[in-house]
């Protein structure tokens, strides 16, 4: 897995918006004029294991939807999340082989 950053490379982004009524409404117009309806959801849901590494918070995918956050922003949290936990991932396998190299010393 590649750690590098991808800021505002939306990678992340998923889903789309709802049907097109064909121009009756107005785009993501609710078809009785009441307002926007929420976009149809394309994605499964977003599930991480309960330990996740890296690669599971790089293969995390959001759907669209009418409120919510800035997509470039939670993109660049999610790599600098990933590139930590990749890291630190990193750091405990050193950890540990310099470890396995003192016990074999014993």
């Amino acid at each position: 897995m590649a750690v590098a950053s991808r800021a505002g490379s939306g990678t992340r982004r998923g889903g789309g918006p709802a049907e097109d009524d064909g121009g009756r409404t107005g785009a993501g117009s609710r078809p009785d004029g009441l307002g926007l309806v929420e976009p149809v959801a394309s994605l499964p849901p977003v599930l991480l294991p309960e330990h996740p590494t890296a690669p599971d918070v790089d293969a995390v995918r959001f759907g669209l939807g009418l409120r919510g956050y800035r997509m470039d922003q939670v993109d660049e949290v999610l790599d600098r999340l990933a590139a930590a936990l990749a890291e630190r991932d990193v750091a405990i396998s050193e950890l540990r082989s310099q470890l396995a190299v003192q016990d074999a010393r014993r």
